[in-house]
């Protein structure tokens, strides 16, 4: 079957319909891009202690590294769209892909602490707007109504990349030194951009495309809105995600032997609630994120209670881990708001996720200092899932009577 029903955006001239096989080769090729930035956004935490001894400072000052990289995608994310605004999406990729290889390749020859805050800053900055392009060019080659499921692709090569990816990453660089995990990284985007270059459509930028356009996202409303629901909503996920280790240490009592697969089961978690996020994005639209929001508050409330018994915390895991299919609903729903600010809005997306990968972490790890206890995490993601979700009801119903009207 064709995809003769592919979605045409007013930022982009779309080409001859694509077939199946071609659309596939197009999926497969983007989400190369995101299997490569979620090996090496987790990865490098899993290496941690490594690269902390090998350059010489403790682990919590070579935390910061992990922190300069969040603020390298929330930085890069806007400003890379907006100059970029003129340019072709399938070019913009190449370009984006080509920045995170040079990023993560000097990074592997990082000589100092200090030079390697600065290339992982730099590493960072293509990170979003990598994935508002791809989320856009996956969208625009297939029918209307497979567009969420195929902007997930794209979010599940990052997963594939957590639970496949990282072990594999992670016994090289154990067995070969730190650097190995970045100069890997850096291999994968450059693939990437040769299968970009391959496969993906050659449609020109629209002709009104420019950065003054694409600023124009940031005057509408339910751009905020959705954005919100993200920044706030996703934090609950990274509440406990943060201090999963050391929960299930201090109050499960496994060694570290166990761990990989605790998080493994994660990755499941999100990779299934992508595909069922996705599908529902399909059937009934924004919808789909409130019911996901309170899916994420109702499995984090059952945390406290599952985490002393291994196979208990699995189960309840595995449906926080589900949580994770707001991603590509927000992409998707972005898309539908922004008007002819496209590449800005689905770029901002990316921003907004370590947004509250930010905020989660920081009021989880509150709670622990104010002595609640490890599980307190989970009623802090609570407290932001419930966050999230009233920002959704907001924009859904000023949403809905903007429509009316």
């Amino acid at each position: 079957m064709a995809a003769s029903g592919a979605v045409v955006d007013s930022d982009a001239l779309t080409s001859q319909p694509l077939s199946v096989g071609q659309v596939a080769l197009v999926l497969i090729a983007l989400g190369m891009g995101g299997f490569a930035i979620g090996v090496t956004e987790f990865a490098a935490m899993s290496v941690l202690p490594d690269f902390a001894a090998g350059l010489g400072v403790d682990a919590p000052t070579a935390g910061h590294v992990i922190s300069a990289y969040a603020a390298g995608v929330v930085v890069g994310a806007p400003i890379l769209a907006v100059l970029g605004a003129r340019l072709p999406r399938w070019v913009l990729l190449i370009v984006f892909m080509a920045l995170f290889a040079i990023g993560n390749g000097l990074s592997a020859l990082a000589p100092t602490y200090g030079w390697m805050l600065v290339f992982r800053f730099l590493s960072g900055l293509p990170h979003g707007a990598y994935f508002g392009v791809a989320a856009l060019v996956a969208a625009s080659v297939v029918p209307l109504h497979f567009r969420t499921r195929a902007v997930s692709t794209i979010l599940m090569g990052l997963t594939v990349g957590t639970v496949l990816g990282v072990p594999v990453v992670n016994v090289i660089s154990h067995a070969h030194g730190w650097r190995w995990t970045f100069a890997i990284v850096a291999a994968l985007a450059i693939v990437t951009m040769a299968l970009v270059a391959l496969f993906a459509p050659r449609d020109p930028a629209h002709p009104d495309a420019s950065p003054l356009r694409e600023l124009g996202a940031l005057k509408r409303g339910q751009v905020w809105l959705t954005l919100g629901v993200g920044a706030v909503g996703f934090g609950g996920m990274f509440a406990v995600y943060a201090y999963l280790a050391s929960t299930l240490q201090a109050v499960t009592g496994v060694g570290p032997e166990v761990m990989p697969w605790v998080f493994a089961v994660f990755g499941v978690g999100m990779f299934a609630g992508n595909l069922l996020g996705a599908w529902a994005a399909d059937h009934v639209g924004f919808k789909a994120a409130g019911g996901l929001l309170l899916w994420s508050a109702a499995a984090l409330a059952l945390y406290p209670f599952a985490a002393s018994n291994l196979w208990a915390v699995l189960a309840v895991v595995l449906l926080i881990g589900g949580g994770g299919g707001l991603g590509s609903v927000l992409q998707t729903r972005l898309m539908d708001v922004a008007g002819d600010a496209q590449t800005l809005a689905a770029a901002l997306n990316h921003s907004a996720f370590n947004t509250a990968n930010a905020i989660g972490p920081l009021l989880g790890g509150m709670a622990i200092a104010a002595g609640y206890g490890w599980t307190s995490t989970a009623w802090v993601g609570v407290g932001l899932s419930l966050g999230g979700f009233a920002i959704f009801v907001v924009a859904w119903l000023t949403g809905r009577r903007a429509a009316t009207a």
